[in-house]
């Protein structure tokens, strides 16, 4: 069975954002695989309530600390010509869904045969409300060909990069909802920061007081004031404060893990 697209995801306690995540794939996906770090909740539930009627759809469980490795092995079960990697609190808009399919059918492949993976553009949620500036407006490398796409293994913030630098850029968005509430924000946040921490310790890299006290401020202003975070208004501040608290948060684990290593 020939698949033309496969949606790869990685989940570990999503039961909040995954059902509406899987439905925004309906009608587009070929091959739905989902792998689990042993989620506590009800993440995998809904994945076979929202599922039960597709074929073609797997689901396996697979701990891996480093999220790049996490997704690699994702990405090594797919069988699809084309995969798009999805979180489990994004979800593909309508006009993205149609673009998406639009791209990858035969009669584009001529025309696309070169092209080997799309950007896609973001909208970014802070309390169920879109933010658009202060680094919230980008595009991410999600949509590549099987065997074309290598992602790194790190800890957090793992990137994606092609073989070959022939690349598109399509109009439609994700939704993605990574702020949901100020208890969730500050609970990702934090767990970025301790993982972030462990990452720069192996690369070597050592805190500093600069580091804990100028580029927790620098980080707010960065977002806030230089990017024109502003200009989504001032409820969007707690956002920017957490950006500041993550980074204060990571150079003084750091600072501890460089103390403890000596």
């Amino acid at each position: 069975m020939k698949l033309s697209l496969s949606v790869v995801m990685i989940t570990k306690n999503a039961a909040a954002t995954i059902g509406r995540s899987l439905e925004s794939v309906r009608g587009l996906a070929d091959e739905i695989i989902v792998v689990d770090d042993y989620s506590t909740d009800k993440t995998i539930g809904i994945v076979h309530q929202v599922l039960q009627d597709r074929k073609v759809y797997k689901v396996f469980k697979h701990h891996e600390k480093d999220l790049g490795k996490q997704k690699r092995y994702a990405v090594g079960k797919a069988r699809g010509k084309w995969i798009l990697i999805l979180d489990s609190d994004e979800i593909v808009s309508a006009p993205l869904k149609m673009e998406i399919r639009d791209s990858i059918s035969a009669r584009r492949r001529i025309q696309n045969d070169k092209i080997a993976g799309y950007y896609i553009p973001y909208h970014n949620h802070f309390l169920g409300r879109r933010v658009k500036y202060g680094g919230e407006n980008y595009s991410m490398l999600r949509l590549f060909r099987r065997g074309t796409g290598q992602i790194s293994p790190r800890l957090v913030h793992e990137k994606f990069e092609l073989k070959s630098k022939k690349t598109g850029k399509l109009k439609g968005h994700l939704d993605h909802y990574s702020y949901r509430s100020l208890w969730q924000m500050y609970k990702k946040f934090t767990g970025y920061a301790i993982r972030d921490a462990r990452q720069k310790m192996a690369a070597g890299e050592k805190s500093s007081l600069k580091k804990i006290f100028l580029y927790p401020p620098h980080m707010f202003w960065a977002r806030f004031i230089k990017s024109k975070g502003y200009k989504d208004g001032w409820w969007r501040m707690p956002l920017d404060l957490g950006f500041a608290y993550m980074e204060f948060l990571t150079y003084i684990t750091l600072a501890v893990k460089n103390i403890f290593s000596n």
